[in-house]
């Protein structure tokens, strides 16, 4: 007979941990499954270890560049043992911090072991089998290997992988040019390595409007990174001691020779090895878990949450997906993922703050909007920082004034695109924002003003 509980969770990432204390507290007896590292990819292979680094080379950059502020530093190097020493102890401190939450929780048994459905209510986890009415996956996904030639005869890093680095490579070939490769493209760059980025498409950061794409590529081209766009027929070779990507490309179709190659072409649900198939769970052409605008899926009692789900690949998505299923479940209160508002950051130097819709989509949807945009070179904030590179961008709905969407490229626009974002919350229309009173000196002070000189979007070229 199967172990009883009245909920189990398999995966310890964002939306898990805080479920389980929420479920423990309505006085369910609670199985949390974890087969890794509990706080999932955030804390682990993500989030808090990746903007770790991009810290450290933050710092780097800024003091080789110090002398444009009248600050002599000298002689400024990259202890990599020190830099990924620092990384684990703040990554680390989240990821025991979770662990011991949960291990403390009144009501919660933790199982550290692989789960396998045996049936839509049963799990074998280890040697044990359980049970519970209501089962919620939050499992997560990792990096997509793509089948290159070469890819099975060559070396090669995922976002994993790089992270356990102690040496500093002396070239760098990362293989796209999207969120991921853009971050760690950078962050190799300033702390001294040579770095190519080899993409498939016409450019940059695909997703995003093509202003935003070319801002960041000169930009990075300005720190001394090389872009290969339009490659096609990539493929993995060694090349003496080194390693090769090889390509065939526009304007240059050589082989980029290097010490190190990492993939980052994306991502893939963690659902392959969980014998969904005897839940009779379904999943889209992608692997992932198909569920409704509350996160349940086909089978009655049973809910996907995360990375998984493919409703959004983002920490806070994740947390908010624990926020639906808590509000529908406990607290009588109907939240839907339609509700949410598309909304991330790119955290390049400097960052990508975005949400909403882009202009291209705004363009596509045939709307009659408003455009309003501003250079970081007129924002006063970013010229006493010495940082102004991008811009500022945001459309509005002519007929209703709601805004639709913003992308702040700039010093400080993964904080100030949140004045936008609470805003389109709140269904207020764009004057609120326009008659706003903002602090100055600040990057946020200028949404305002960009607001108070909105043109029509036809007549801004396509």
């Amino acid at each position: 007979m199967p172990t009883k509980f009245d909920s189990i969770i398999v995966g310890a990432g964002q939306a898990g941990p805080s479920l389980a204390g929420r479920l423990t507290q309505s006085g369910r007896k609670v199985a949390m499954i974890e087969r890794k590292l509990f706080g999932g990819t955030c804390v682990n292979t993500g989030c808090i270890p990746t903007k770790t680094l991009v810290a450290s080379a933050y710092v780097a950059h800024k003091a080789r560049t110090a002398n444009e502020y009248g600050v002599i530093a000298k002689d400024v190097s990259i202890d990599m043992k020190a830099v990924m020493k620092r990384k684990d102890e703040v990554s680390g401190k989240s990821r025991t911090g979770v662990e011991g939450w949960l291990r403390g929780m009144e009501n919660c048994i933790v199982y550290h072991e692989h789960a396998r459905f045996e049936s839509a209510h049963e799990i074998r986890v280890g040697d044990e089998l359980i049970s519970a009415d209501e089962i919620f996956l939050n499992i997560g996904g990792r990096a997509i290997v793509p089948d290159f030639p070469g890819v099975d005869t060559v070396p090669f890093l995922t976002n994993v992988g790089i992270l356990e680095l102690e040496t500093l490579p002396k070239h760098l070939i990362i293989v796209g040019g999207s969120y991921i490769g853009l971050e760690f493209a950078q962050i190799f760059r300033r702390f001294g390595s040579e770095v190519t980025v080899v993409e498939k498409g016409p450019r940059l950061a695909f997703h995003e409007d093509e202003d935003v794409s070319t801002t960041i590529k000169q930009f990075l081209e300005a720190e001394g990174i090389r872009f290969r766009l339009n490659a096609e027929c990539i493929r993995l070779e060694k090349s003496g001691s080194d390693v090769a990507v090889a390509v065939t490309c526009d304007e240059d179709s050589a082989a980029s020779v290097g010490s190190h190659i990492l993939l980052a072409v994306g991502r893939r649900p963690n659902t392959d090895d969980l014998g969904l198939e005897h839940a009779g769970v379904e999943v889209d052409e992608h692997g992932y878990i198909k569920v409704d605008d509350q996160l349940r899926t086909n089978v009655p009692g049973i809910w996907a949450m995360g990375d998984c789900n493919g409703k959004g690949a983002f920490t806070h998505t994740s947390y908010n997906d624990f926020e639906i299923v808590a509000a529908n479940l406990l607290d009588n209160d109907p939240r839907r993922v339609s509700d949410r508002i598309t909304a991330y950051a790119l955290y390049t130097d400097p960052p990508l703050g975005r949400c909403g819709m882009t202009e291209k989509q705004v363009r596509e949807s045939g709307k009659k909007a408003l455009i309003g945009t501003r250079p970081m070179t007129k924002v006063g904030r970013a010229v006493e920082k010495g940082e102004t590179a991008g811009f500022m961008k945001i459309l509005v709905d002519e007929e209703t004034k709601q805004i639709l969407g913003a992308s702040i490229l700039g010093t400080g626009g993964d904080e100030a695109v949140h004045c936008i974002l609470d805003t389109m919350y709140a269904r207020a229309p764009y004057t609120t924002q326009q008659r706003a009173v903002h602090i100055h000196p600040t990057v946020s002070e200028l949404i305002p003003t960009v607001l108070g000189d909105l043109k029509p979007l036809e007549e801004t070229g396509k």
